[in-house]
């Protein structure tokens, strides 16, 4: 068994991402203190966080952080049980499946998402008794599900065609070949990707405000259009954000290093 290292972090690496920061805040604060900008940081707290008979209360872009956290997490649950399911389609012998999936995959990844939401709000919603919040996930599950179904068929592809001989050599159909030798193998290889579409689907999420749904971009607009605090709500709103993406990356990239001294 060979040796898994890690690389310890540079400490440069801080000092560059520091800079840049810097860099991107001396920007922003010029180009509002030449319009004539009035900055007032001061306010912003009482909207993360407020003290209410002693005990701490989230604010309201905490609360929009966590509708948009239930949204993001219930749509990628379902996009990946979406995606798998369309690969396995389009991988099938069935001709029904693989044209079912190729239109599924054409309609939505041809189509705007935010198009998509309004359809499934305006048009399924009503017929189907949907929420604004079950709309939401539906529709960002549709679109994300497409896009994770080309991840998971070029995962499932790229095991050597030895393993599925050796699969069936040893009795196992095709369902228990994909459950215990492809998939297992295939999970590696497809996590980064799946770890971007999941960044992706944090950042579309946002589109789903247009539906009326108190997000955290929905919570920033209404906090905006009441206080004009333009650029220290939009700037707060854009470090929550940015929070979500590291830590899910981060936790990606811990979790692919656990699956690679695994399967060394």
């Amino acid at each position: 068994m060979t040796d898994f290292k890690t690389t310890p972090p540079n400490p440069m690496d801080f000092i560059k991402i520091a800079l840049l920061a810097i860099a991107i805040i001396l920007i922003v604060g010029r180009g509002a203190s030449t319009s004539g900008y009035n900055w007032q940081w001061y306010r912003v707290s009482q909207y993360l966080f407020t003290f209410q008979n002693g005990i701490l209360q989230p604010g309201l872009l905490i609360q929009g952080l966590v509708v948009t956290t239930k949204i993001t997490v219930l749509s990628m649950a379902l996009a990946l049980l979406i995606g798998l399911i369309t690969a396995l389609a389009r991988l099938s012998n069935s001709m029904i499946c693989r044209a079912v999936a190729r239109v599924y995959l054409e309609l939505i990844r041809n189509t705007p998402l935010l198009v998509q939401i309004f359809l499934i709000y305006f048009v399924l919603g009503p017929l189907w008794g949907l929420s604004r919040f079950s709309s939401a996930v539906l529709a960002l599950s549709l679109f994300e599900g497409a896009y994770g179904s080309e991840i998971f068929r070029s995962g499932i592809l790229s095991i050597n065609r030895n393993q599925w001989e050796a699969a069936y050599s040893l009795g196992l159909d095709t369902w228990k070949t994909y459950r215990l030798v492809v998939l297992p193998q295939a999970v590696r290889r497809i996590l980064p990707p799946l770890t971007g579409q999941a960044v992706s689907l944090i950042k579309d999420s946002a589109l789903v405000s247009t539906i009326a749904i108190y997000d955290l971009t929905m919570q920033g607009q209404a906090i905006v259009s009441r206080t004009y605090l333009v650029f220290e709500i939009w700037l707060t709103v854009a470090a929550i954000y940015l929070c979500l993406t590291l830590t899910l990356s981060t936790m990606s990239r811990r979790l692919e290093k656990r699956l690679a001294l695994f399967n060394q």
